[in-house]
């Protein structure tokens, strides 16, 4: 039986774990950055710790330069248990899957000048295989619709998150990562409405990550989406600092799977 799961996160920004207000980040003006959480722990200790607990997918996000020595350290910790985004291109892929990477995850790069390019995909796919590869679907919702979205979800592109979207990227990727940018970090609950449209839409292993805030959202995404979308707490996790959900009890989650 299919069954919702819930997968991990290593956020960095500045070599360091955080925890940001997804519409927050703006490197062409720091001062708006929020942040919820900052890690005293080194990265890698999370890397070792949902190895520990044979916690796959786990997703190692690059905010921004200044996180590369950072993230090989979590690569290091854990080789091949890990996905790896940030600045993922067709020239640099092949670096970090040999840094360890079990997968890497690409969004801006398929999207110069803010437009999908069919090419760049099909160039990846054949470059490093397609079950090496993650397509992060960030996106923000407009006119009722849900757009992608890049440069750290700054930018929006020409495309629409829709079945045929989803269909032809899974022909040239093994997974999706979902991250619903306009509730990422606030805590203030899932977008529902588009977790129950991925779990019509997507034939590929899918995580959604964004607003989750109680250990019963697991429950919610399992129902919404017939079990077919996994998904990743941030800032309610007390791991992260947050007081609304216990990583223990998504390790227990998982393991009755």
């Amino acid at each position: 039986m299919i069954r919702t799961k819930f997968r991990p996160c290593i956020d960095l920004h500045n070599g360091q774990v955080k925890q940001i207000v997804g519409g927050s980040l703006n490197e062409s003006n720091p001062s708006e950055l929020k942040t919820n959480f900052v890690s005293s722990e080194n990265p890698n200790y999370y890397a070792k710790l949902y190895k520990q607990y044979n916690l796959t997918g786990a997703h190692v996000i690059k905010l921004g330069s200044g996180n590369d020595e950072a993230a090989k350290e979590c690569l290091t910790a854990w080789p091949g248990g890990l996905q790896i985004g940030g600045g993922i291109t067709l020239e640099n892929a092949e670096e970090w899957l040999n840094a360890g990477a079990g997968k890497i995850i690409v969004t801006s790069h398929l999207f110069p000048d803010a437009k999908f390019s069919l090419s760049r995909l099909q160039d990846l796919s054949e470059k490093v295989g397609k079950e090496k590869i993650v397509v992060d679907v960030s996106c923000r919702k407009k006119d009722n619709k849900w757009i992608i979205a890049m440069n750290k979800w700054q930018t929006m592109t020409d495309t629409e998150v829709n079945d045929e979207t989803l269909g032809l990227f899974s022909n040239y990727c093994s997974e999706f990562l979902i991250h619903a940018a306009d509730v990422e970090g606030l805590c203030q609950g899932i977008d529902t409405e588009l977790v129950k449209c991925l779990g019509k839409w997507v034939t590929i292993p899918t995580t959604y990550a964004g607003g989750a805030n109680s250990i019963k959202d697991l429950e919610v995404v399992n129902q919404l989406s017939n079990g077919k979308v996994d998904l990743t707490f941030g800032s309610a996790l007390d791991i992260f600092g947050g007081t609304k959900v216990k990583f223990q009890d998504c390790v227990l989650w998982n393991q009755q799977v």
